[in-house]
């Protein structure tokens, strides 16, 4: 599944949601999206299994902090959650290695990147409200 085709399917009262502004919050969310494909893929093997609890966990972590800081407006608790959300988006890096034996390298390469992307994006904002 593209971005494009997952953002189609995205119910348009989340999309009202002023959140969704926030392309971070987007990428997050379709990376759930794809964690959750994943892991129907994991639970098959014991040890895949005990890493889809953790990588379910830690993706969705990811897009519920920028949710929970962006309800805060703007200033140091937005940013603790952007911070926060940084950390879910490194760990669930660290899962996606460890799963490596599990699927195949440019799946793993793949959502390595899609996380180094939102990583970005969250580290970017994280600096333009600091700055401010």
């Amino acid at each position: 599944m593209t971005y494009e085709e997952w953002e189609s399917s995205v119910y348009e009262r989340v999309k009202r949601e002023p959140v969704w502004k926030f392309f971070a919050y987007r990428k997050a969310l379709f990376l759930y999206e794809l964690v959750w494909q994943d892991c129907q893929n994991m639970v098959h093997d014991p040890r895949g299994k005990a890493i889809s609890q953790q990588i379910i966990r830690s993706a969705g972590s990811i897009s519920a902090n920028i949710e929970e800081g962006h309800g805060r407006g703007y200033g140091k608790q937005r940013n603790w959650f952007l911070s926060v959300a940084i950390g879910s988006a490194r760990e669930t890096k660290g899962w996606y290695w460890r799963a490596r034996h599990l699927f195949p390298e440019e799946l793993i390469d793949g959502r390595m990147a899609l996380l180094d992307e939102i990583i970005s994006l969250l580290v970017t904002e994280l600096s333009r409200q600091r700055s401010h």
